[in-house]
């Protein structure tokens, strides 16, 4: 992803500089010009970048967050894990068991403490692997360990000594529950695992971070170019802040969810012996076997949290000046199980559903998704709301600011071909739905308003602070 993104930037004017080191920054006010001091790693030469804004998206050891003292909030680490990057052909293992991602424990017999049980991830089908080893509990996080030592570890719990391992790189991370306090101070802003960090649980790593400067992004713009206040800016660690807590919440948790499946498979005992004891009763027909087996099986669907949740990272809610409520009554609770239960719906806060669309004279189908975005708000009615697209050209005029206005439905300029969005809108034919440049929906119109222009102004000088 990293070619695509600095593509990207320095195509749109920016400098990407290699080999380069944050030293610190200065600023005589929270709004003041800042000075940041940066180290050439080649040269050796120091110099400094004056800047309006300053993003601290730079890591779980953040420089920034240092030196501005923002608080975390820390719970308890779950230890060590060590990342065993090896090249290994194991595509006989998988050949009718193919997967990515493997938990591999060996109950029943001895291991080192380094390598008690481990999570395999493939990195290119079936020759690259990332063989994530997790110490015995209570081993502690001190490990001197040979190359050589962790390649009879890997051939072990492949469980194939005719595979070759070639090991290409080992790093070591602490499993953390850590999130900052709030994201941002004045005009610098953190993001990314600068202000969280969790294990990667329910995937919710990489994309967790790009939804921070999502979110950041079409504000900055929105200000640079004088169309929103300064005061907007506010917004991103208050919608920010509470997603991340649950988010490190989450994937913590999807760890421990796993310690009763630990135990039923007896990798939990305090010796081999009696690992093996726990390990044989699953196959026995008495009442400890059957007891045994049907805690594995509970076990297993304990994880489904972490295997089906689809809703921790769909249900997303923000609450802030940057959405207008005043026409809402209080917001419906979440699903019963909000973990794996997607809330699809248009409440002012939430993702804007997805529904596929097509044109009257049927083409590739689309989604409300594609409509939204692009820098842009989305204002989206159906039949009988013309005077919301007419609103939204006023907006543009009075504010400046581009609104893409659509009209879903019968001969409308998108077809509702499954009935999706009419499911999913929540609103009247001719009532309206906002949605801001990062897809969340920020307002919506039960139906139409005598007052439609001036309605979506007002609307929208409240998200925008003006």
């Amino acid at each position: 992803m990293e070619p695509i993104l600095v593509g990207k930037a320095t195509l749109s004017g920016f400098k990407a500089r290699f080999d380069t080191t944050f030293v610190s920054f200065s600023r005589d006010t929270p709004t003041s010009p800042i000075f940041s001091t940066v180290r050439d790693n080649i040269s050796g030469q120091t110099y400094t970048i004056k800047s309006k804004y300053l993003f601290g998206c730079d890591g779980a050891r953040s420089q920034v967050i240092r030196q501005l003292q923002i608080p975390l909030i820390k719970k308890p680490g779950q230890g060590l894990a060590i990342n065993c990057l090896v090249k290994a052909d194991l595509s006989h293992l998988v050949e009718h068991r193919v997967g990515n991602l493997h938990w591999i424990m060996q109950p029943g017999q001895n291991f080192p403490a380094f390598g008690w049980t481990a999570i395999v991830r493939m990195v290119r089908p079936w020759n690259e692997w990332m063989f994530i080893l997790f110490p015995a509990p209570g081993t502690g996080t001190e490990f001197v360990t040979t190359n050589e030592e962790y390649i009879k570890r890997i051939k072990e719990l492949i469980g194939d000594e005719s595979v070759a391992v070639e090991l290409l790189d080992v790093s070591k991370w602490f499993i953390n529950e850590t999130v900052a306090e709030y994201y941002n101070d004045g005009n610098i802003f953190c993001l990314g695992d600068a202000v969280h960090r969790h294990p990667p649980f329910n995937g919710l790593g990489s994309n967790t971070c790009i939804q921070d400067a999502f979110n950041l992004a079409w504000k900055i713009a929105y200000v640079s170019k004088g169309l929103a206040d300064p005061s907007i800016l506010s917004t991103y660690s208050t919608e920010r802040q509470p997603v991340g807590l649950g988010l490190v919440t989450r994937a913590n948790q999807g760890l421990r969810d796993h310690g009763p499946v630990w135990q039923a498979l007896g990798i939990m005992e305090p010796s081999v012996a009696a690992s093996q004891l726990a390990i044989d009763e699953l196959s026995l027909p008495t009442d400890a076997g059957r007891k045994r087996r049907a805690l594995l099986k509970e076990g297993i669907e304990k994880t489904a949290n972490e295997f089906h949740g689809l809703g921790v990272e769909m249900n997303q809610r923000y609450e802030s000046s940057a959405l207008y409520l005043a026409d809402e009554g209080q917001r419906p609770p979440l699903p019963e199980n909000p973990v794996q239960d997607h809330e699809i719906t248009t409440y002012p806060g939430s993702r804007l559903p997805h529904a596929w669309l097509n044109t009257r004279l049927p083409g590739k189908k689309f989604s409300t998704i594609d409509l939204a975005g692009h820098g842009a708000f989305c204002l989206i009615t159906g039949i009988g709301g013309e005077a919301w697209k007419s609103a939204a050209k006023k907006a543009q005029e009075v504010l400046g600011v581009e609104v893409r206005s659509y009209s879903i439905g019968w001969g409308q300029d998108a077809e509702d071909v499954y009935f999706d969005w009419a499911r999913r809108r929540e609103v009247e034919e001719d009532g309206c739905v906002l949605v801001r440049p990062d897809r969340f929906v920020c307002w919506r119109a039960k139906t139409i308003v005598d007052d439609a222009e001036d309605k979506l102004v007002a609307v929208l000088r409240s998200v925008l602070s003006l």
